[in-house]
């Protein structure tokens, strides 16, 4: 019992002491990028949160992150796709692409 109780408590201080460190997710930095992106399509509306679709890998370096915005424009809710293509060897973004998800 002692010995859980010691481990437990060692592991509290690494996290206060911030040894470990819990790392944003990768493409944050692009959810933030698609999210303005959504904003300035979509004036006046509220966009806060977004459902990442998940990650294609193209090719070479590149990656595709994708990502799902409901927003309402008019009164509609209307489902909007963020695809942005970027590059692991030096984090740049390559491509963007917006679309209206449209039949549903």
């Amino acid at each position: 019992m002692k010995k859980i109780l010691s481990i437990l408590f060692a592991v509290m201080i690494l996290f206060q002491s911030g040894v470990i460190a819990a790392e944003k997710p990768d493409y944050e930095k692009y959810g933030q990028i698609a999210i303005a992106v959504v904003k300035a399509d979509y004036p006046g509306e509220a966009v806060t949160e977004y459902q990442y679709l998940g990650r294609k890998k193209l090719m070479n370096d590149q990656v595709e992150d994708g990502f799902l915005f409901n927003v309402t424009e008019n009164g509609k809710k209307v489902d909007v796709t963020v695809k942005v293509r970027h590059s692991l060897a030096n984090n740049k973004m390559l491509n963007l692409t917006v679309e209206e998800i449209t039949g549903q």
